[in-house]
């Protein structure tokens, strides 16, 4: 088993029209302002971008970002990823009770040597990490959208 390879799935319950979370979540440039972990998100084109995250550990992951797919009638925005991380990731919106259920779906592989380096012990650790990262992202994503 490769210990730098990873697959995270987050289900974010929204209280949110589905076009209303899809509108927010196909701006990337904007994530810094309602998700704190996400710290600068520098656009080179219409479909790519440079992302620079950090959570709770005291190290960031810079990786590139190009669009894959943008379908809002599917509810659909995915993503290749490269540099820190190399990889997909993956939001599906859609409707769910009076509200929104946005799913994120992520597989990657860690090229950052720091990452790789205490790929075994560290696992668990990094997992929390993300873990702590999405919950973040979900409670600024509701704050954000309670406000517009």
């Amino acid at each position: 088993m490769d210990r730098s390879h990873y697959r995270f799935r987050s289900l974010w319950a929204l209280p949110a029209p589905p076009t209303a979370v899809y509108a927010v979540l196909e701006r990337p440039e904007q994530y810094p302002r309602w998700w704190r972990q996400v710290r600068a998100v520098t656009r080179l084109d219409d479909t790519t971008g440079v992302v620079r995250v950090r959570s709770l550990l005291p190290y960031d992951l810079t990786f590139t970002v190009r669009e894959v797919r943008r379908d809002p009638a599917a509810g659909i925005l995915e993503v290749a990823l490269s540099g820190d991380v190399d990889g997909w990731a993956r939001w599906t919106v859609a409707a769910a009770g009076s509200g929104t259920l946005a799913r994120y779906d992520q597989a990657v592989h860690v090229n950052k040597p720091l990452l790789r380096r205490f790929a075994v012990p560290g696992r668990p650790v990094f997992r929390a990490n993300h873990w702590l990262m999405m919950r973040s992202g979900r409670r600024g994503l509701v704050a954000h959208l309670e406000a517009v």
